[in-house]
């Protein structure tokens, strides 16, 4: 055997154990926050129906695109509306014939929204609420509407425009 020297290892430092800890944390924060799935794999849309063209609709769909029917008018609840997660936009049909979209983005802080009550559309992330009359903030955080989007119906068919 040779006679080499040891030398001790010296162990991270508080603070170096706590600031990687915090890093770490934040990380998973940072991407919890950004999920647009939920445990299910599947949003909370109203009156979703997995037989109908918008039940299966993906980003890729021609609906996402465009000119491709997203819904029928029938699948669009009046006073109410339908979440189409995948394309990102909610369809209401705030009166009779009157249909309109708006982004599912919360303008608070960008979080995906997929919580439909009747007329109003919720983020989970910090509680703002939106009217799918106008998209106008019903309760903040969030002080700017949703983003209006344009939708075109023709017979008995809703397509992205």
């Amino acid at each position: 055997m040779t006679s080499e020297s040891v030398q001790p290892v010296s162990a991270p430092s508080r603070r170096t154990v706590v600031a990687a800890v915090g890093a770490a944390g934040l990380a998973v924060a940072l991407t919890a926050c950004g999920s647009e799935d939920d445990a299910s794999g599947s949003s909370t849309e109203q009156g979703a129906d997995a037989s109908s063209p918008a039940g299966g609709a993906d980003a890729s769909s021609p609906a996402a695109e465009g000119g491709a029917a997203l819904a029928k008018t029938s699948d669009i609840p009046e006073g109410s509306g339908k979440i189409f997660s995948n394309e990102k936009i909610v369809v209401s049909q705030p009166a009779a014939g009157d249909y309109k979209a708006y982004s599912t983005i919360c303008t608070h802080q960008g979080c995906p929204m997929t919580d439909l009550k009747e007329d109003i559309i919720s983020c989970a992330c910090h509680g703002s609420t939106f009217s799918i009359a106008d998209g106008s903030v019903q309760k903040g955080p969030a002080t700017k509407p949703l983003e209006a989007k344009e939708i075109t119906v023709s017979g008995d068919s809703i397509t992205l425009a």
